[in-house]
C-alpha cells in the first residue's frame, strides 16, 4: 500500500498541512522541519498523488501530448524528446493518440475538461476549424507541432518540408533521373502537402516533366508504400525513380522491389523523408531527408514549460531545418 502524507505527518509529529507545505517547498516551513519531512518521505518511498496535488495548488505539472498515432519510430522519437525535457524539469508526460476511430478534437476536449494537465502539446497533420475553435477556448498553455507553421495564435513548430523534399528531388534530377514519381502522404496532411509542392517545384526547376500518373497517394505506412510502388512499376511507362513522402513508404518500395524481382537502384531509384534509424540498415542504404525528430519533441516541450512558468514573450513560430542524407538507393 502506498505511503500517505498522513503517515509521514504522524512519524514527523507535525500536521498534515505542514507535511504538504514541506513537500511543496513552502518557505514558511522551518528548514529543520522540512528536512525531517523529506527524510521520512524518502525513507518510506513516498510518491505524491499528482492529481490531488494539482487540485490543492491549482497548478498541474502534467503535460498532455496528443498525437495522431503512437506507432512507429517517428512518433516514438517525438515522445522521447518531450518526455526527457519534462522529466529533467520536474514535469510528467501524459500521451494519447487520436487513433482512426477517435477524433483529435475529442482527445483535446478530454484533456482540457478534466483539468489534469497544465499544458498541452498537440501534434496534428492538419489544424481544422473545429480544432481551432476548441483550442481557442483553452486557458492552458499550448504548443502545436504541425506541418504548417502559419498558426499565429499559438506557439508552433514545423518541419521544413518544402525545402527538404526539394533537395532530395533536385538530387535525383542531378543524378540523371528523368522520370521521377512521388508517393504522397494522406491528402489532408500538411506535411504531405508541403512535400508534394517541393517535389513539383524541383521538377520544374530542373526542366523535368510532371506526369500526374506518377503521383500516387500513400498513407505513410510500409504496406501503403509497397502498394503504390507496385502500381507505379507495373505501368506501361514506369518511372526510373521514386520519392516517397516518408521512410516507411520508402521501405515499402524495397518490399515491392523484392516481390517484383527488381533491384534498387539498378531498375529504379528510391528516396524517402525522415531518415529514421532503420533507414541506414537497408541495403542499399536509403537516401533520405534527415529530420531531427528528437529535437522536434525537445523544442516543443521546452517552449511549453517556459510558458507554464510564466513566459510572456511573443508567440514563437519555429521551423526545424532538414538535411539531405545520401545513400546508395539512388545509384
Amino acid at each position: 500500500m502506498a505511503t500517505t502524507i498522513k503517515e509521514i505527518a504522524k512519524l514527523a509529529n507535525v500536521s498534515i498541512a505542514t507535511v504538504s507545505r514541506a513537500l511543496n517547498n513552502d518557505k514558511k516551513v522551518k528548514p529543520v522541519t522540512k528536512q525531517l519531512v523529506l527524510s521520512i518521505a524518502k525513507k518510506l518511498n513516498y510518491n505524491p498523488n499528482l492529481l490531488a496535488r494539482s487540485f490543492v495548488t491549482k497548478k498541474s505539472n502534467i503535460i498532455g501530448l496528443v498525437m495522431p498515432d503512437i506507432y512507429g519510430e517517428f512518433f516514438m522519437e517525438v515522445i522521447r524528446g518531450v518526455d526527457e525535457v519534462c522529466y529533467n524539469n520536474g514535469y510528467y508526460t501524459m500521451v494519447t493518440s487520436s487513433h482512426s476511430n477517435r477524433s483529435i478534437v475529442e482527445a483535446i476536449i478530454d484533456y482540457m475538461s478534466k483539468g489534469i494537465v497544465g499544458g498541452l502539446i498537440l501534434m496534428t497533420p492538419l489544424v481544422e476549424d473545429d480544432v481551432k475553435e476548441t483550442l481557442a477556448k483553452s486557458k492552458i498553455p499550448l504548443v502545436v507541432i504541425s506541418g504548417k507553421s502559419e498558426l499565429q495564435k499559438w506557439d508552433s513548430i514545423s518541419i521544413d518540408n518544402f525545402n527538404g523534399s526539394y533537395a532530395v528531388v533536385d538530387h535525383l534530377a542531378k543524378k540523371g533521373f528523368k522520370k521521377i514519381a512521388h508517393i504522397t502522404g494522406p491528402k489532408r496532411n500538411n506535411d504531405s502537402i508541403q512535400r508534394e509542392l517541393g517535389y513539383k517545384q524541383a521538377l520544374k526547376d530542373n526542366g523535368l516533366q510532371l506526369n500526374n500518373k506518377w503521383i500516387v497517394t500513400g498513407d505513410f505506412t510500409i504496406n501503403g508504400g509497397q502498394a503504390a510502388c507496385e502500381s507505379l512499376m507495373k505501368m506501361d511507362n514506369p518511372p526510373d525513380a521514386i520519392f516517397a513522402s516518408n521512410d516507411m513508404m520508402a521501405i515499402g518500395c524495397y518490399v515491392a522491389a523484392r516481390f517484383l524481382k527488381l533491384k534498387i537502384p539498378v531498375d529504379f531509384a528510391v528516396a524517402g523523408f525522415d531518415d529514421i534509424f532503420v533507414s541506414q540498415f537497408l541495403n542499399p542504404r536509403l537516401t533520405s531527408v534527415h529530420v531531427p525528430i528528437y529535437e522536434l519533441g525537445t523544442n516543443a516541450a521546452q517552449i511549453l514549460i517556459d510558458r507554464m512558468k510564466g513566459n510572456k514573450d511573443p508567440i514563437k513560430i519555429k521551423k526545424i531545418p532538414t538535411e539531405l542524407v545520401i545513400g546508395g538507393s539512388c545509384g
